[in-house]
């Protein structure tokens, strides 16, 4: 019955979610594309062979995207003839699968969690297991597998406190949605733990770490670009990945650190690609000599700041940094990615707004790799001081390269329990 309920509150909510959808495409006009997809009204794809044994993988935006590379590159491995379809639900996980998989998968937007979607879905793909990244719940979507005999595995499984507290808010609808999981792999014993609290039973999960901690940074041809900002010995700061009102903030951190290091480099990257050219204004603004990565222009000792207004080279970005500051802490958005700094052997600085990666920011600061920050003043003091103690940067940067090192099992570990629900 509350799942009926639910169901009825989703269809009454839809025209909200179509204007949503078109108030975004203003900024993003990928948003108002393809949105047949979203309701499975799209063909079925060339080339999918319905006798084919298909895993389907639902990663919700860039961040799961990334995390299921490696996932993808082992099944692959293992099951050569099966097909494996890969699901977003944000502009930005397309272009990232597409970048990552190319024609090697099948792309399409994940349907709404309607009955009528995800049955259509499934009539159309015919898959044999779905692999849900981190905490993607969708009572319909769990229900339908169920009902089809499609297995469903949780990977990478992330349970915040905060999630967790929403989902406890109705205990029984959401136990009864993950009695319908085959298995959930955890990232960690707290996940775990959320998850059992909820409702799953303790033989259904599994502790198997974080996909994330499998971070590829094996050297490539360095492009001219970013050689040459290497080269300069100038000290680096990248900010990557911040939020709408961090730019902000984090300008205020990059000038009160230019009064002790003239000589400092800022690579300002946005996470989402429509806020590229509104950093780039504010950063002139503050009187800043403002270049963009697209211009392809030298960066000379007299640039201060570098707007990232590129996709797919965030390692490149990170590799001529001498220190990390990774965005979406400094206001309320949870954090972004910090295994990529800190697999390159990057100090990591960060606000206290950690929930995408509580566990993995809480080991990397007990090691040593990382540390916190609340507001931009303790972020100008911390950066200050580390770029300034050669010493304590190579080691802070040495931990967290370290512990990443510690924690490559999470695949192997996975695969134990993919194998049995293929």
């Amino acid at each position: 019955m509350q799942r009926i309920i639910y169901s009825v509150i989703f269809y009454l909510a839809l025209p909200a979610i179509l204007v949503r959808l078109l108030i975004r495409s203003v900024k993003v006009a990928a948003y108002r594309k393809r949105i047949g997809e979203r309701f499975a009204l799209q063909s079925i794809p060339q080339g999918l062979d319905k006798n084919k044994l298909t895993i389907w993988i639902h990663a919700v935006s860039v961040g799961e995207t990334a995390a299921s590379a490696p996932l993808v590159a082992e099944l692959k491995r293992r099951y050569p003839d099966a097909q494996i379809v890969m699901t977003t639900m944000t502009p930005t996980g397309s272009d990232r699968a597409q970048l990552l998989f190319s024609e090697s998968v099948f792309h399409a937007y994940v349907p709404y969690d309607l009955p009528g979607s995800c049955n259509r879905f499934l009539d159309k793909y015919h898959p044999s297991l779905l692999i849900l990244m981190e905490t993607e719940l969708w009572p319909n979507l769990v229900h339908s597998c169920h009902n089809r005999g499609v297995k469903v595995l949780v990977a990478n499984g992330r349970l915040s406190e905060r999630s967790a507290a929403g989902y406890g808010r109705f205990v029984t609808f959401t136990g009864s949605l993950l009695e319908k999981i085959d298995r959930i792999a955890a990232q960690a014993a707290p996940d775990a733990q959320r998850f059992i609290e909820l409702g799953a039973k303790s033989e259904q999960v599994v502790v198997t770490g974080s996909l994330k901690f499998l971070v590829e940074v094996n050297e490539k041809e360095k492009q001219a670009y970013f050689t040459a900002i290497k080269n300069s010995a100038r000290p680096v700061m990248i900010a990557a990945s911040t939020r709408e009102g961090e730019e902000e903030k984090v300008l205020v951190a990059f000038k009160k650190c230019l009064a002790e290091i003239p000589s400092l480099l800022l690579i300002l990257i946005p996470r989402h690609p429509e806020r590229f050219a509104r950093a780039g204004k504010l950063s002139e603004n503050e009187g800043f000599t403002t270049v963009k990565r697209s211009d392809d222009a030298a960066v000379g000792p007299n640039i201060q700041v570098v707007i990232g207004d590129s996709m797919g080279e965030m390692l490149d970005y990170y590799n001529v940094a001498t220190i990390a500051f990774v965005g979406g802490s400094l206001v309320d958005t949870g954090c972004q990615n910090v295994l990529e700094p800190a697999a390159l052997g990057i100090p990591i600085i960060v606000g206290p707004s950690q929930y995408n990666f509580a566990t993995i920011c809480k080991q990397l600061e007990h090691a040593g790799g990382l540390k916190t920050v609340n507001n931009e003043v303790e972020l100008a003091k911390s950066l200050s001081a580390l770029i300034l103690d050669k010493q304590a940067l190579q080691e802070m940067g040495e931990r967290g390269k370290q512990l990443v090192r510690e924690n490559q099992n999470a695949l192997p570990a996975l695969m134990k329990l993919v194998e049995p629900l293929i």
